[in-house]
């Protein structure tokens, strides 16, 4: 079977996005498909580290790397101030989704089409072509990418949602439950096999093998609460907090409001492969989100909580019903109130 993955999307980018698409790629690679991951050309992307190709920087297998094709889009998102890129996002979005979409008809007219973008299914179910799954992580807010959304559903073979929360507003919207299944995100156990010990975790990261240890991985967008660590460090001050990951402007905003805090670090955005150093050098991981916006009490899939479960690391999390579909309180972990 060949199938084409479509996501408009970095690679290799600081997101944990762009995890999530090379190791399912890789997965479905591994189930014996013939996989081409189609993902958005765009002008701004991390630069590997010396030695590495983007398959070794992701901790791809040999024998399960996907090929890569990219479309090409209008891009000058990064070029304005953020409060000025909307325009210029949608338009990206859109050159991304009708480009895909011609490349994935002149290209890859037989392959069966996994998208995770509303606009590249719709483009293609509109254009007659049958074998398209959609996989959606959250339900737009606006009446116009509604309507697309439901144009889409209807046409494509199937829905993938990855939540409960983003199937039952899907449902509420109008798709038909019986063509929604819901995956929760997941990870490559492969990436886990071998963590090194604590201590000498510990060591490479030069933290103190005596003190406890709480690491947050992952992006620090404000719904994602990693700044009421800010909070919990100045009330514990003989725990250690570590936090890895992020893009370099909400890196430098996090320092700037923890700059006095002696048990507060900010290490910034970390290559996957060391992601699980970073874990096995922990005692806790956190899961801080905020109660609001829908896509943190409602849609969000975690992969840090996937990652955290695979090295067997204690996690507090917040309880909110997107959580709670993965994670059941002293069980898996211990739940406490959002925003505290």
């Amino acid at each position: 079977m060949k199938l084409v993955l479509v996501a408009n999307a970095r690679i290799p980018s600081q997101r944990a996005q762009s995890v999530q698409l090379m190791h399912t790629a890789s997965a479905f690679h591994r189930a014996g498909a013939a996989v081409t991951l189609l993902t958005a050309d765009r002008r701004k992307k991390v630069a590997l580290p010396e030695g590495q190709d983007v398959f070794s920087y992701y901790g791809i297998a040999s024998d399960a790397r996907p090929k890569l094709e990219t479309a090409p889009c209008t891009d000058w998102v990064d070029g304005v101030p953020v409060l000025l890129q909307y325009f210029p996002a949608r338009v990206q979005e859109l050159t991304f989704a009708r480009n895909a979409a011609k490349q994935v008809l002149e290209r890859h007219t037989h392959s069966l089409v996994y998208s995770r973008e509303i606009e590249s299914a719709r483009h293609l179910v509109k254009r007659g072509l049958e074998r398209v799954f959609l996989e959606l992580h959250r339900v737009p807010g606006s009446a116009t990418r509604r309507r697309w959304l439901l144009d889409a559903a209807r046409g494509v073979r199937g829905v993938v949602a990855i939540s409960g929360g983003v199937r039952e507003d899907l449902i509420a919207l109008g798709v038909e439950a019986a063509r929604i299944r819901v995956e929760h995100d997941a990870l490559d156990p492969q990436r886990f096999r071998r963590p090194p010990d604590r201590d000498v975790a510990r060591d490479e990261l030069s933290l103190s093998k005596h003190g406890p240890v709480v690491v947050y991985t992952g992006g620090l967008l404000a719904w994602k609460g990693a700044d009421l660590l800010i909070d919990a460090a100045r009330k514990l001050p003989a725990v250690q907090f570590v936090i890895a990951g992020g893009m370099d402007k909400d890196v430098e905003r996090l320092k700037l409001l923890a700059h006095d805090l002696a048990n507060f670090r900010v290490d910034g955005f970390q290559a996957p492969t060391r992601v699980p150093l970073y874990l096995a050098a922990a005692d806790v991981t956190v899961v801080p989100n905020r109660s609001e916006p829908l896509i943190s009490a409602k849609y969000t899939s975690p992969l840090k909580i996937f990652e955290a479960m695979a090295l067997g690391v204690p996690i507090v999390a917040s309880d909110l019903p997107s959580i709670r579909e993965i994670l059941e309180h002293e069980r898996d972990a211990v739940l406490v109130p959002p925003d505290s």
